[in-house]
């Protein structure tokens, strides 16, 4: 088994006073070059896939109100043409076809985030589109002004700028 490195202290304990901002230290690690590492095989997220109630209305919303570009659906799954990451749509009520499982009740359980140039274009757009606004925009303190909207089930769906750094 390869040596692993140990990471600095404010990995740890990234709100510490002395620890430095997390997200730079995020960016610090992000860009790291660990090499290949024994067992790890994982290099990328491929896909992210959200379990909706109506898969028709979802797709709706992402390609109408989000303005995702559409590619195909079928046997209740949905993609969109996103680069690099796919994002995509899977009927809830399907889930014990591909799961052997209902889902469990709750929420929200995370987000889906997307990266754009002017989140105040966004929030005007969204906004006129007849989205939730949940949050924002405003500036946060990891280097990003965020936007948080809700979709037809109940996810919530970020977007963010990046801002300029000192």
């Amino acid at each position: 088994m390869g040596k692993r490195e140990l990471l600095p202290y404010r990995a740890y304990h990234p709100h510490d006073s002395n620890g430095g901002d997390p997200t730079r230290l995020a960016d610090e690690l992000t860009n790291r070059d660990s090499g290949p590492q024994e067992g790890a095989g994982i290099r990328r997220v491929d896909y992210v896939i959200v379990y909706v109630s109506d898969l028709r209305r979802s797709i709706t919303w992402y390609r109408d109100v989000v303005g995702l570009a559409f590619r195909f659906e079928g046997d209740g799954y949905a993609e969109f043409a996103t680069e690099g990451c796919k994002l995509a749509l899977y009927q809830r009520d399907r889930l014990p076809e591909l799961i052997g499982r209902h889902a469990t009740p709750g929420g929200p359980a995370g987000e889906v985030a997307f990266i754009v140039a002017n989140v105040d274009t966004e929030a005007d757009r969204l906004r006129a589109a007849g989205a939730e606004i949940l949050s924002g925009p405003i500036d946060r303190p990891w280097g990003q002004r965020t936007l948080h909207v809700l979709d037809p089930d109940g996810f919530v769906v970020e977007f963010a700028q990046d801002l300029p750094r000192d």
